[in-house]
């Protein structure tokens, strides 16, 4: 007889990047649908009107699979993208952008000489610990180097918590999560060598480019 073996987690991460319809729960009950379509798909308006303020080497940070990397790398920008996880990183390669699968909190090429870095998507709640990381992105820019960020609209606030992955074959373990509203940027780059130099909003989304003091 063979021992029973349990089966592994349910990884939420990978279900959406192979474009599986998921919803992330945070532990305070606010409940968001991933935008998998959109992330499979071409470079939406709104995005490509952010992409335009990229004139230099860019560095997009959780790039899954990898519109935005393929659109600036059409665009004759140098662009690296990164992720965690190995299926976007070969999604993002096929997409004819380069790529590596590397955590964000690990050492980068070129870091000090980004002219630019994306925290596209909601990206900015990576670690549950936006102040840690936007310090870490700020480290990675050029002097005169710029961070675009999507955050959520004004009034929101900050979250910080536990998240999970949810879809109907299961539910993954949970990770540290943070919702940034525009509201708080200021006092959370108050922390950091960082200012907010201009905002944008279209289409119900919003966005902010950072740029040391």
């Amino acid at each position: 007889m063979t021992a029973a073996t349990s089966a592994p987690p349910f990884d939420g991460y990978a279900a959406a990047i192979a474009g599986l319809p998921c919803r992330r729960l945070d532990d305070d009950g606010h409940h968001v649908h991933l935008p998998v379509r959109r992330w499979h798909a071409p470079a939406e308006p709104v995005m490509r009107r952010l992409l335009d303020r990229c004139h230099g080497t860019t560095l997009d940070i959780g790039c899954g699979p990898g519109r935005l990397s393929a659109e600036l790398t059409a665009r004759g920008v140098p662009t690296l993208g990164i992720d965690t996880s190995p299926e976007a990183v070969r999604m993002t390669r096929r997409r004819g952008a380069l790529a590596l699968t590397r955590s964000i909190f690990e050492r980068l090429p070129g870091e000090g000489r980004w002219r630019h870095v994306l925290l596209a998507d909601g990206n900015i709640g990576i670690n549950g610990d936006p102040v840690t990381l936007l310090r870490r992105c700020a480290g990675l820019l050029a002097p005169d180097g710029t961070i675009l960020a999507e955050v959520d609209e004004p009034g929101t606030g900050l979250w910080r918590g536990w998240s999970r992955l949810q879809h109907p074959d299961g539910e993954s373990p949970p990770f540290a999560w943070a919702r940034v509203g525009l509201d708080v940027l200021p006092a959370l780059t108050a922390r950091t060598p960082l200012t907010v130099r201009s905002t944008i909003g279209c289409r119900g989304r919003w966005f902010t480019e950072l740029g040391r003091r």
